[in-house]
Parts: structure tokens; sequence; C-alpha cells
């Protein structure tokens, strides 16, 4: 009498591999030979091996469903030169297709090393995805977080929508779903900073969700960049006051209107360091880097005849 497949594991023919993969899940470990000794067990746990490795795979389950397990068994006629396609013949090794199954290593195998009594009924090793006592953690996921550098000035509250694949139901397949994530970020944190969220990222069959990890990235600022705690800025200032001085005025990243004298000659390459007006130290409370100027000199782009005298007079002396 030709064997049903879809009855040993207790399915209908409709059902998707999401279905086939939940029926041995389940079934596997309730007839598994260390849970049920004797000759019984074992034919079951064999027979449920063999339905699963023919349903599992797309070929070997349209020839069974169109020809039945003698079909599958004995070969079909093709057009190809042989004439017959070539014929399923089940291995045998159960316990292969139940190592492979739960990803190469066998769950019971940790259990009765621990010195286990045998009787695995309701320990919650397997209770979760596909019955593993050890899964593995998934890689962690790196995405940037781009802060301008007001916020990272003032310190804010971030919100970045991300999405990620998260188990469904069956516990065999996943789904992409979005969630939001909050970031605080602290004043002062440097470019680099890593902010962490444990078991935020990806889940999947006998998968510990990894780890979201964000990373601070400045974005292009029209009037500043930093280099650590250090603000740096480039001022225009005329010819004329690179050479007798000037008071200039620097809006900070708070909307404060600094002031700054300028006493020394300017010339290429001059800085004007202005302590405590960088970014605060996130280390040191109450701390700050310093305010960097350098200048952009705008020449005069034509003299009179009357100008150029007198400045050569000027420079003379």
């Amino acid at each position: 009498m030709s064997r049903d497949y879809y009855a040993v594991l207790g399915l209908t023919r409709s059902v998707d591999d999401a279905g086939i993969k939940k029926a041995y899940r389940t079934l596997a470990l309730k007839f598994h030979p260390q849970k049920n000794v004797g000759a019984e067990g074992e034919a079951k746990f064999k027979e449920l091996a063999e339905s699963y490795e023919v349903l599992s795979n797309a070929k070997w389950r349209a020839l069974y469903d169109r020809f039945g397990e003698e079909g599958l068994k004995a070969g079909v006629p093709t057009l190809d030169e042989s004439g017959f396609s070539g014929a399923y013949t089940f291995h045998g090794d159960a316990e292969k297709v139940f190592r492979d199954f739960f990803g190469g290593d066998n769950p019971f195998t940790e259990l009765f090393d621990l010195g286990t009594t045998g009787d695995l009924r309701g320990l919650p090793e397997f209770s979760g995805l596909f019955g593993r006592g050890r899964p593995k953690k998934a890689e962690s996921r790196v995405d940037e977080l781009a802060c301008t550098l007001e916020e990272v000035y003032r310190g804010a509250t971030k919100i970045l929508k991300i999405t990620r694949q998260v188990l469904n139901e069956d516990q065999c397949t996943t789904s992409a779903r979005q969630k939001l994530l909050t970031v605080h970020v602290k004043p002062g944190w440097k470019e680099g900073t890593e902010v962490r969220f444990v078991k935020e990222g990806d889940q999947g069959p006998n998968i510990i969700p990894g780890d979201v990890i964000l990373v601070i990235r400045d974005r292009p600022h029209k009037r500043f960049h930093r280099k650590g705690l250090d603000i740096f800025y480039t001022a225009k200032i005329s010819l004329a006051q690179a050479l007798t001085g000037s008071l200039i005025e620097v809006e900070t990243l708070d909307n404060r209107y600094l002031k700054v004298q300028l006493t020394d000659i300017v010339v290429p390459g001059y800085t004007k360091r202005v302590n405590g007006e960088g970014m605060p130290d996130p280390d040191n409370s109450g701390c700050h880097g310093d305010l960097v100027i350098s200048f952009d000199i705008e020449f005069p782009k034509k003299l009179t005849p009357q100008q150029k005298n007198a400045i050569q007079q000027i420079l003379k002396t």
C-alpha cells in the first residue's frame, strides 16, 4: 500500500513549506528515540524523516504529488536521454535529517551531556524555536545616526525607524516589521560614538535576535566643523580689518552672539582661539573645548593710483 507522507506528518496536500517544517519539528521531538525508546518509536521517527525529506524538497514533492510513492521511487518517463527521472531512495539515516533540520547539532546531546535523566518533556530548551538547547545569536546590525552640530552641542532626543525581520507565529518564517528606536544624544558625544540596542535586530528560526548598533555621524554644517572637542569657524574680514584690528561677531551653536576682538595683525594661516567655546566634554561635566577661528581675508579688487601711493608710503615706515 502506498504511503501517505502528508498523513504521516498530520498534514493536508495544500500545506505550505512553513507548515511542513512546523509539523516535522513537533513530531520529530516527540518521537525521537531518546524520548520514545523501542522499535515502534524508532520506526515512527524514521517514517517522519523520510516524509519530511520528500515534502520539503520541491522536486520530490512534485513527483510524489503526481505519481505517488511508487512513481517517486521507481522513476517516471521524461523527454531527456535517460528516458526516466532520477528515482528517490531514502538513505535510512533519520538522525541525519534531524541534525540537518536543527542546524547541525543534536539538541538532545547537550542535555544528556549535562546529566539529564532522559525525560525531556517539559524542558524549556524545547519550548522555543526548533527545540535546540543553544540557539545562535544573529550578527549585530550597524546603522548610522546623523546629527546636526546643534543637536550634539545641546543634546537631543532622536527617533530612528528601522525595518527588521520578526519571527511569525509559526516559529519558522519571518516577515518585515518596522520599529522605532529612541536615542538620547548626550551633549558633546563624539562622532563615532556607538549606541547599542540589545536584541532589537533581525530574528529567525532558532536564532537569538542580534543587536542594533547606531553610530553617531555629523551632518555637514554651513558654518562650523569639529575635531574632538574643538569647533572650527572661518571668518571673512577685509584687508583693513586684518591690518588694523577689528571686533567680529560669531553666532554660536546655541544662538549666542560671541564678540571677538582682533588686536594682532591677521596674516595667512593665523588663528584665534577662544577658550571654553567649543563642544561640551561628555566625560567631564562643565568642561568645554575651544572655538578656533581662522580667517578669509578679502583683498580689494582695484586701487586708485592715489591709494596705491598712500599704501606704499605707509608700508615704508
